[in-house]
């Protein structure tokens, strides 16, 4: 069960990596469709999937899957994993299984991406967040669920948030490396690339984007020649207005430099020719734009702040102190010098990401199962 794809987000390679990895390990699976409300592969209402379009993919993708399910195409050999946990028409899933007998009843694996559980999560800013802790309430009581986390940080949060099913670290979000790199093969060396500083995110508030432009004109004093970037995959856009009108003005100013409606190739293309990915989200739960710069060869510079020391292995060169403008400072400047000895270390973890999904949902990743009393017991502990 895919997500609908979307120019400016990952979703649109989603598919590929996912049934490239499925192939290589010889899986059995089908895709179930679903209609796009449209052909724009645009977000027009809402911050990270579209409002309308991911209802109505979602709920002409729950029909084809009752559908099956009807059929007898779906038993209790079967395995249903959700790439996002939110999918509208899910209450059709324990209504049915509820009603049929045991052998018609699959395994269900749905992937967490934030929602609720998180403190910064886009449902908060919306005034969504109560609806959908019951929401996830009903999915923790489906029968044959289980629960995908992306980090163990995330993790604790279900677990304080009193989820019941059975959980697991996936530690990464689905990756494919091979695709990625194949789209920019002639990469540069670090050393030729252009001195310039890329923050990939959404500018949301989440992503904390006053804390890119305050570092953006305090290094500059020192290093006029850098170059900060905004990349974005649509328009520039914030759910705080504010963040944005500041971006234009920095940016008439000579301070940021602003590349918008950026298709994916245009967009790992600069990142082939720039030096540091920098982050300073409060929410992003592994984040996308750390495996895509790394797989181009860019030094990546992140907070030592939630789901980031796991996916950094705790590495902390490229990693500063929290909110620290100093301690990010000083590392930027040592990540904009030389390429760090680890790169492509994150690209190799989170590109066996999907991998991993895979040997939970075959039987052979109970070593990722979260449920016991000790399940912080592995926090500090380097996965690669």
């Amino acid at each position: 069960m895919g997500l609908e794809p979307y120019e400016g987000r990952y979703t649109l390679q989603l598919q590929d990596w996912t049934e490239r990895a499925y192939k290589k390990r010889g899986i059995d699976y089908v895709v179930v469709p679903g209609t796009t409300i449209d052909d724009t592969k645009a977000i027009s209402v809402g911050q990270v999937l579209d409002a309308h379009g991911r209802s109505y993919f979602g709920m002409s993708q729950m029909m084809n899957l009752v559908q099956m399910m009807r059929n007898g195409e779906v038993t209790d050999k079967d395995v249903i994993f959700f790439e996002d946990m939110f999918q509208p028409g899910m209450e059709s899933l324990p209504y049915i299984l509820h009603q049929v007998e045991e052998k018609h009843r699959p395994t269900i694996y749905l992937r967490c991406l934030a929602q609720a559980i998180d403190p910064d999560d886009f449902v908060h800013v919306w005034g969504m967040s109560k609806w959908m802790s019951m929401y996830e309430q009903m999915c923790n009581e489906m029968p044959n669920v289980k629960i995908l986390a992306t980090n163990e940080e995330m993790v604790a949060h279900m677990r304080i948030a009193n989820w019941s099913a059975p959980i697991y670290n996936i530690s990464g979000l689905s990756f494919g490396k091979e695709e990625v790199q194949g789209r920019v093969p002639d990469r540069k060396p670090f050393i030729e690339r252009k001195q310039r500083v890329i923050f990939g995110a959404r500018w949301d508030q989440e992503k904390q984007p006053q804390f890119y432009m305050t570092l953006a004109l305090k290094y500059k004093e020192k290093h006029p020649d850098v170059e900060f970037a905004i990349c974005q995959g649509g328009p520039l856009r914030s759910n705080n207005q504010f963040f944005v009108d500041e971006a234009k003005y920095l940016a008439e100013q000579g301070t940021l430099t602003i590349h918008e409606n950026l298709k994916k190739n245009e967009y790992y293309e600069l990142l082939a020719d720039s030096r540091v990915m920098f982050n300073c989200a409060l929410q992003d739960w592994v984040s996308n734009t750390v495996s895509e710069a790394d797989a181009m060869g860019c030094n990546t510079l992140f907070p030592a702040y939630r789901s980031f020391p796991e996916t950094f292995a705790n590495d902390h060169t490229r990693m500063y102190v929290p909110w620290s403008m100093e301690d990010a400072i000083n590392k930027l400047e040592v990540l904009l010098s030389k390429p760090s000895p680890s790169i492509g270390k994150i690209s190799d973890w989170t590109d066996g990401t999907i991998d991993r999904m895979i040997d939970i949902m075959t039987g052979k990743g109970e070593q990722w199962r979260r449920d016991g009393r000790h399940y912080r017991t592995p926090v500090s502990e380097p996965k690669y």
